[in-house]
C-alpha cells in the first residue's frame, strides 16, 4: 500500500474544500486536496451568488479576480408584486463605506472552484489529486491515518489533521458517526435556465428578482449566460410532469407572458433540506460546508457559509500548527460556525420556506409590509443588507468565544 503524507488532508474539491485548501497553502501550511471526480467534471449551475462578504475573503486569497471579471454585478436586486405592480428596490452600494465590493456576483460556481483548482496546482505546499475518494480514516493523539482509494490501488495518508468537504453524503461525517438532524420540506423546487430575453417583458429588470403575487412565487436570478428560474412545486407533482415542456411553457409563459418556445440549458428538480450536523469538528477532524449543514437555496447563504466555514477553519489549523495555539481552537471552530448555522443560515432560510408555506396571499402581503418599512427606514434597511449580505453573521461568529 502506497503510503503519502501531509498537515492538512482535505477531502473534496468543491467551492468550500478548495478555499479551505488555499487559505491554508497562502498560510504555508502544507495540503493535500483529494477529488473523487476529474478535473473539470462539475458544470452545471448549482450555487450562483458570491455575497460581498465572501468576495472580500476571496480576494484577500487572490482568488476573485476570475470571477469578478466574469461574473455579473448585482448591486440591486428587487422584490416585484405582480398584482399590486409594486417593485421594492434594495442597493447595496449603500455598503460602499464597509466593503470593497458592494453588490452580490452572479456567477455558477464551478468557475470558481476551477479558478482556485488552478491556483493550488500552482502552490509549492499543495498536492491536488483528482480521481480520489476517501473510504476510511483514523485518528490518534498525533494525527489522521486515512485511506483513500484510486483507480488502481489504494493509499494510505497521514495528515495531522483532516476536513471534510465531501458534501452532503460526506464519508467523513459517516465515518465520524455524527448526527444529521432536521428535515427535509416537502416542498420541492424546480430550477429552469435559458438564453431567453426574459428582460424583454420587464421594464428595468434586474439580475436578481424576487417575484410574488396571490397565485406564484419565484426567483428570478441571471448569470453571464443565463437566466435562471426557480419555483416551489407541490411533492406530489411527479417529477416527470414538472420536467416536462409543457410544465416549462407553462412557467415561462405565466413568468413573462410570452407564447414563444423557449429553449432551456438546464431542468434540475431540487430536494429543500434543512439539517445542522451535531458537531463541525471531532478530534482531528473537521467538517466544513455540504458536509456540515444543508438548507434551502433560498438567499444564496449555502455555499457562502461553508465558504465562511473554510476560511475559520484555516485560521484556527495555522495558529494550532505554526504558532503553538491550543488544539482547543478546533473546540472554538465548532461553537462559532455551529451557533451562526443554527441562528442565522437555518433560521433565515426555514423562514423564506414557512413564508411560501404559509399561502401566496400571506407571503405576498407580508413580503410587502416588510419592504415598505425598509423603504422608509435608513437604519433598518442598512441592518438588513448587512444581514443579507452576510456581514452580521461573520461579526457574530467571531464575538464567540
Amino acid at each position: 500500500m502506497k503510503q503519502r503524507s501531509t498537515e492538512v488532508l482535505v477531502a473534496g474539491l468543491g467551492p468550500v474544500g478548495s478555499i479551505a485548501a488555499l487559505a491554508l497553502a497562502k498560510r504555508g501550511i502544507d495540503v493535500a486536496a483529494l477529488e473523487t471526480g476529474a478535473v473539470g467534471a462539475a458544470t452545471d449551475l448549482r450555487a450562483s451568488t458570491f455575497h460581498a462578504s465572501t468576495l472580500e475573503i476571496l480576494d484577500d486569497l487572490g482568488a476573485a479576480d476570475a470571477i469578478l471579471n466574469y461574473g455579473l454585478k448585482a448591486s440591486i436586486y428587487q422584490y416585484r408584486d405582480r398584482q399590486s405592480g409594486d417593485v421594492f428596490t434594495l442597493d447595496m452600494s449603500e455598503l460602499s463605506d464597509v466593503t470593497r465590493f458592494p453588490f452580490r456576483l452572479q456567477c455558477e460556481q464551478h468557475r470558481m472552484a476551477h479558478d482556485v483548482a488552478e491556483k493550488l496546482a500552482a502552490e509549492r505546499t499543495v498536492q491536488v489529486e483528482f480521481g480520489r475518494r476517501l473510504l476510511f480514516f483514523e485518528q490518534d493523539d498525533n494525527g489522521v491515518t486515512a485511506y483513500v482509494e484510486t483507480a488502481t490501488e489504494v493509499e494510505q495518508w497521514r495528515a495531522k489533521y483532516l476536513i471534510g468537504a465531501d458534501g452532503a453524503n460526506s464519508v467523513t461525517r459517516k465515518v465520524l458517526g455524527l448526527d444529521f438532524p432536521g428535515f427535509t420540506h416537502p416542498e420541492k423546487f424546480l430550477c429552469l435556465s435559458t438564453d431567453y430575453p426574459i428582460e424583454n417583458a420587464f421594464e428595468n429588470l434586474c439580475y436578481v428578482n424576487y417575484f410574488s403575487d396571490p397565485k406564484e412565487w419565484m426567483v428570478l436570478l441571471r448569470v453571464p449566460t443565463l437566466w435562471r428560474v426557480l419555483v416551489p412545486a407541490e411533492e406530489a407533482t411527479p417529477d416527470a410532469e414538472l420536467l416536462s415542456s409543457e410544465n416549462k411553457d407553462e412557467v415561462f409563459r405565466n413568468l413573462s407572458g410570452t407564447d414563444d418556445t423557449v429553449e432551456t440549458a438546464h431542468r434540475t428538480i431540487y430536494r429543500v433540506h434543512q439539517r445542522v450536523v451535531s458537531r463541525f469538528a471531532q478530534g482531528r477532524v473537521c467538517l466544513v460546508g455540504d458536509a456540515a449543514h444543508l438548507n434551502s437555496p433560498m438567499g444564496g447563504f449555502g455555499m457562502n457559509s461553508g465558504i465562511h466555514d473554510a476560511v475559520n477553519l484555516a485560521d484556527k489549523l495555522t495558529a494550532i500548527l505554526r504558532e503553538g495555539a491550543s488544539g482547543e481552537l478546533i473546540e472554538r471552530y465548532d461553537r462559532q460556525r455551529r451557533a451562526v448555522t443554527t441562528d442565522f443560515i437555518q433560521a433565515q432560510s426555514i423562514e423564506n420556506i414557512e413564508l411560501m408555506r404559509a399561502g401566496w396571499d400571506s407571503v405576498s402581503n407580508k413580503r410587502r409590509e416588510i419592504m415598505r418599512k425598509l423603504q422608509a427606514d435608513d437604519d433598518a434597511r442598512r441592518a438588513y443588507l448587512l444581514k443579507q449580505a452576510m456581514f452580521t453573521s461573520l461579526k457574530d461568529a467571531e464575538a464567540i468565544a
